[in-house]
């Protein structure tokens, strides 16, 4: 099923026919980001959230091959959340030595397109893959629409993003971007209503997708950190420091993402609902009148 009834990308190093396929095959389930360079799916796989990686067994002939295969073991290794597939489409002598070198770099997932059914084998080898991540962030907007109620569209919308938003977003101000608001707006009227400020919302929405994260065993602290767009893992490590007196390994073992949620939901949430079920933080301010608005 895709996830939230989204179009979720995947990023590829395919030929020029396999990349036909692959649009067709995903229609109304993934979005392929078709890309040139192993170095180019490896940025997409950091900025993007990626479900897949699906690699040509045809684009890893050498003399590409060591290059190739050192980059997909890195994404195996860093990013285990991320289903690494190997896409089999025509046989030619040397593409045995490709497969073997897949094997060696961590891909356990090959598909065999030579025959049709190969392409639905690949859209629900995608379609089957959930990350915990994912299916939390499905779980959190289930329990805050459920929590917020009638609260207007807007108040709604910061929410969503909080736990939508992608991971470059670390400051209000680029949350505020997003929200089309001026961020010193988006602070005074959080301030104003007695609220908790945006910024910790975000801080702690940060913290609960990290939790998801590392229900995970094999995601690395290390990985998680970069997957949040944290500068280190040792900045990462401060943060929990600051908000929760824990180390790392000490959050991993205590909170889960559920944990997690529902603390948010108590301290920042359930105490505040009579306000936040009336509080729209995106509505232009009325002065004598007439309504401000961000400048175009």
């Amino acid at each position: 099923m895709p996830h939230s009834g989204r179009r979720v990308p995947v990023s590829t190093i395919l030929t020029e026919p396999e990349r036909r396929y692959v649009d067709a095959v995903g229609t109304d389930l993934f979005e392929a980001v078709h890309r040139d360079s192993i170095d180019d799916v490896v940025a997409d796989v950091r900025q993007r959230r990626v479900r897949a990686t699906v690699v040509s067994v045809a684009r890893c002939l050498v003399p590409a091959q060591p290059r190739i295969m050192s980059r997909i073991a890195s994404i195996v290794r860093d990013f285990p959340h991320v289903a690494a597939v190997a896409l089999l489409t025509d046989v030619r002598g040397s593409e045995p030595a490709a497969l073997l070198a897949l094997g060696r770099s961590g891909v356990r997932t090959l598909v065999d397109a030579r025959q049709p059914v190969g392409w639905r084998t690949l859209r629900d080898t995608i379609a089957l893959h959930e990350p915990s991540d994912w299916a939390f962030e499905a779980a959190a907007l289930t329990q805050l629409e459920a929590d917020l109620g009638e609260a207007p569209g807007d108040c709604r919308r910061f929410f969503t993003l909080l736990f939508t938003a992608p991971p470059h977003i670390v400051r209000v101000e680029q949350l505020a971007q997003l929200l089309d608001v001026l961020p010193t707006t988006l602070a005074s009227r959080f301030s104003r209503h007695a609220l908790p400020s945006a910024k910790s919302y975000l801080a702690w929405a940060r913290l609960a997708r990290a939790a998801a994260l590392f229900e995970d065993p094999a995601l690395s602290v290390a990985a998680a950190a970069t997957m949040l767009e944290y500068s280190s893992p040792q900045s990462f490590g401060r943060h929990l420091r600051t908000s929760m007196g824990l180390t790392p390994s000490d959050f991993r073992r205590r909170y889960t993402a559920r944990a997690m949620l529902e603390r948010f939901r108590q301290d920042l949430v359930l105490p505040f609902l009579p306000t936040l079920r009336r509080f729209s933080p995106l509505a232009p301010a009325c002065i004598g009148g007439r309504s401000r608005v961000r400048p175009g």
